[in-house]
């Protein structure tokens, strides 16, 4: 749904910047000591608050992109790119020590394995002005880690009067932090995927994760691939099922599926309208290569 640019509608995507080098037309994932050929490269922004960010403006929802990137070259290979989204980089920092992260991904099929290089701070020094801003209505954190880095910063958007959603994202050295949940108090709603998910709550069936998860957050949604997504809200879960279609590059399609999905919760729509807005978003995103690439229609 398409938000008007006057009212307060906009959304604060917060998160590190990504310069994503994606390997694709694998025919096998990479071992020690073996050379593996891919078909394709593609250079792209990434990152979960960009890739979200691109998706919501996709849409016709105002977003902000609020993160910090460097002036190296690997920074301005994607600069044009952060430019081109039609994303709102008012509230973007430049310094020297910034970045971006830089991640290699190899993707076969469906599957995709990541090495990726951390860089810099997550806070940049426009976040209070974000938050200050008239327009935003809600603030969507890509990534736990960067919350773990800045532990305020959801009681600073409620306190701004922002609604807040959350990707986990996998992080090998913060996903089994004990104290992940509790960390993660005041958020609206929780968007893991299905293996985020089993290691937050040691369960191993959605409908389980799901019952722990509602909880402690008042709306859950769950990535689960080809097996479609898992929601629940207080009284009602439900399930809906992938959509069938060629798979070029998964990179960032959870991102696009959290933009689909914030982007009707905002506009009122009901859990069923919400979730096969944002299948729809993620089985686009999978059709070419690089997350934040349209796919056009």
């Amino acid at each position: 749904m398409t938000a008007g640019h006057d009212e307060r509608s906009a959304v604060l995507c917060v998160g590190r910047i990504y310069c994503d080098l994606i390997f694709t037309g694998l025919s096998r994932m990479p071992v020690l000591g073996r050379e593996v050929f891919a078909d394709g490269l593609t250079i792209a922004a990434g990152g979960g608050a960009f890739i979200s960010a691109a998706h919501f403006a996709d849409v016709g929802r105002h977003a902000a992109l609020v993160g910090r990137l460097g002036n190296d070259a690997m920074s301005m290979a994607i600069e044009g790119q952060l430019e081109d989204s039609g994303v709102d980089l008012s509230f973007m920092e430049y310094a020297d020590d910034a970045g971006p992260q830089i991640t290699v991904a190899s993707v076969v099929g469906a599957e995709r394995a990541f090495l990726t290089r951390r860089a810099g701070r997550a806070e940049p020094s426009t976040l209070d002005a974000a938050l200050a801003w008239p327009r935003a209505r809600h603030l969507h954190i890509a990534e736990y880690a960067t919350l773990a880095e800045m532990p305020d910063l959801v009681t600073r958007a409620k306190a701004a009067g922002l609604s807040v959603s959350l990707d986990p994202s996998w992080d090998d050295a913060l996903i089994g932090d004990e104290a992940l949940l509790s960390r993660c108090h005041g958020v609206d709603l929780f968007l893991p995927n299905l293996e985020e998910a089993r290691e937050i709550t040691g369960k191993r069936e959605p409908e389980a994760m799901l019952e722990t998860l509602k909880s402690h957050f008042p709306q859950v949604v769950i990535k689960a691939g080809g097996e479609g997504a898992y929601a629940a809200t207080p009284g009602r879960a439900l399930h809906q099922p992938a959509e069938r279609v060629p798979v070029v590059d998964t990179t960032g399609a959870g991102d696009a599926f959290n933009a689909g999905f914030v982007d009707e919760w905002l506009s009122g729509a009901d859990l069923t309208a919400a979730l096969a807005a944002a299948i729809g978003a993620g089985s686009r995103a999978v059709q070419v290569a690089g997350g934040a690439v349209r796919q056009g229609g």
